[in-house]
C-alpha cells in the first residue's frame, strides 16, 4: 500500500510540530509555507510544562530544556518598579511537574524542522484547499507561488490548515463564521542583548499599556509590551520612537532594553482573536490547529503552547498512517480540542481585559487586587493555571522522575 499522504498548510510551530508527529507515525508528510524562509525575526516563545509534556511526545522536550532558559522568580510590578506580585518558581514547577521554560522561536523551529525528511518542507509556495474530500475521496490543494513544489494541485489523505489567524483554510472550511475580532491592543516584540545591570523576569501593568522582559539563554533578553490602541494605527517609519513614547520613563530594564533596539528588528502586530469558536476543527479530510482554530489574546502565555497540544493530539487520533480513517478521527480530534481552546479563548480575554484597564480608578483597584492575592502565597495565584499547565497528552509521555528539573 502506498505511504498516506499529509499536508500541511503553514510552517508555524504548531504546523511543524504536527508534521513531526505525524511524521513519527509513518505519514508521508509535506509542509508548504507561503513565506520565503522559516525565519522568525526578533519574538521568543515561552513553553510551559504542558507544551513541553507535548513535545516530549515526538522526542523534543529535553534537547527544548536544554536549549532554554528557565524561568526563575520574578513577577509583577508597576511603571514606577514597585512589586506587585512576585512569583516562585519552584512552586510553579512543583505544582505542574516542570518549569516555564524561554528560548527564540527560530530556535524551536530549527529542531522541529531537522526532525522532518530533507525536503519536507517546501517555502514560497502558496496553498489553497480546493476539495476537503470525504471518507471515499482524497482532499486536493492548489499550489502556487514562487516555490519549487508551485503549480497544479496535490491530493493528501489529511490536509492540516496551520495558516494562521487569518487562515485562507479556515475561511474555506467554514465560509459563514464571523473570523477574527480586533482586541483593542496592539502588540511589540524584540530580541535585544542584555542589558549590564541585571534584572529579574517581570511582567510591568500600567494602564493600558503592559511590558514584558524575559532573559533567554544565549544572553539576550525577549521583551514585549502591548498597548491600547486603534486598530490599524502603525507607525512604520519608526516603531522604536512609539515605544520610547509609551515605556521610556519605566523602570529598569526597560529603558535599557529600548536603548539597545533598532527599529527594523521590532515585530508589531495588532492582537486579533476569536472569541466566536468555530462549530469543529475539522470538516472532510482537513482539520485547523493553532490560530487557525482557536487565535488567543496573549495574556496567558498560551497560544503556542495550544498549538502545540493540538499537533500531538491530532497525530494520536490520526494514528498509523495505515490504520487512518478520517471521519471518525478528525472527530475525535475536534471532540478532545474545541472545548479546551474554547475556555481558553475566553479566559485570555478576560485576563487582557483586566491587564489593558485604562481608568485610573480601575487600575488602581486591580493592582490593589493582585497585591492582597500575592499575600497568599504563590499558591492562590497559581491556581489560575490549574487545568491549563497541568494538562498531560493522551499518549504515554517521559515519566516525571526523568525528566530534567532544576534543583532548587
Amino acid at each position: 500500500m502506498e505511504q498516506p499522504r499529509a499536508v500541511v498548510v503553514g510552517a508555524g510551530i504548531g504546523g511543524l510540530a504536527a508534521a513531526v508527529a505525524l511524521h513519527r507515525r509513518g505519514w508521508q508528510v509535506t509542509v508548504l509555507e507561503r513565506a520565503a524562509d522559516l525565519t522568525p525575526v526578533g519574538a521568543g516563545i515561552a513553553l510551559a510544562p504542558n507544551a513541553q509534556r507535548a513535545l516530549d511526545v515526538i522526542g523534543l522536550g529535553d534537547r527544548v530544556r536544554d536549549l532554554s532558559a528557565w524561568q526563575g522568580d520574578g513577577g509583577i510590578r508597576t511603571p514606577g518598579g514597585r512589586w506587585l506580585a512576585r512569583t516562585d518558581a519552584r512552586a510553579a514547577a512543583d505544582r505542574f511537574g516542570g518549569p516555564l521554560v524561554l528560548l527564540h522561536r527560530a530556535t524551536l523551529v530549527g529542531l522541529l524542522t531537522e526532525e522532518l525528511p530533507e525536503g519536507a518542507v517546501r517555502t514560497g509556495v502558496r496553498a489553497t484547499l480546493g476539495d476537503p474530500g470525504d471518507d471515499h475521496r482524497p482532499a486536493r490543494v492548489t499550489l502556487g507561488g514562487a516555490g519549487t513544489a508551485s503549480g497544479g494541485e496535490r491530493e493528501a489523505e489529511l490536509v492540516l490548515g496551520c495558516d494562521g489567524i487569518h487562515s485562507a483554510t479556515r475561511r474555506t472550511l467554514f465560509p459563514g463564521h464571523p473570523g477574527p475580532r480586533y482586541s483593542g491592543s496592539t502588540s511589540w516584540r524584540v530580541v535585544v542583548p542584555a542589558p549590564a545591570r541585571p534584572f529579574a523576569p517581570h511582567e510591568t501593568w500600567g494602564a493600558g499599556r503592559l511590558w514584558g522582559s524575559q532573559p533567554l539563554k544565549d544572553g539576550r533578553v525577549y521583551a514585549y509590551a502591548m498597548a491600547v490602541a486603534p486598530a490599524g494605527a502603525h507607525t512604520p517609519d519608526d516603531e522604536r520612537a512609539e515605544l520610547l513614547r509609551l515605556f521610556g520613563d519605566w523602570h529598569h530594564p526597560v529603558p535599557e532594553i529600548l536603548a539597545g533596539v533598532t527599529p527594523d528588528r521590532i515585530l508589531r502586530h495588532d492582537i486579533h482573536h476569536l472569541p466566536d469558536p468555530l462549530p469543529a476543527f475539522h470538516r472532510g479530510r482537513v482539520a485547523l490547529l493553532g490560530d487557525a482554530a482557536h487565535a488567543m489574546m496573549p495574556s496567558l502565555g498560551q497560544g503556542g503552547n495550544q498549538a502545540i497540544e493540538d499537533a500531538v493530539v491530532l497525530a494520536h487520533h490520526a494514528g498509523d498512517a495505515a490504520g487512518f480513517q478520517p471521519g471518525r478521527a478528525l472527530a475525535a480530534y475536534t471532540a478532545d480540542r474545541l472545548p479546551r481552546t474554547t475556555a481558553l479563548v475566553r479566559r485570555a480575554a478576560r485576563t487582557g481585559a483586566v491587564t489593558m484597564l485604562s481608568a485610573r480608578p480601575a487600575v488602581a483597584l486591580r493592582d490593589a487586587a493582585v497585591t492582597a492575592v500575592s499575600r497568599f502565597g504563590p499558591g492562590l495565584a497559581l491556581r489560575g493555571f490549574d487545568g491549563i499547565c497541568d494538562w498531560r497528552p493522551p499518549v504515554a509521555t517521559v515519566p516525571p522522575a526523568e525528566r530534567k528539573i532544576r534543583p532548587a
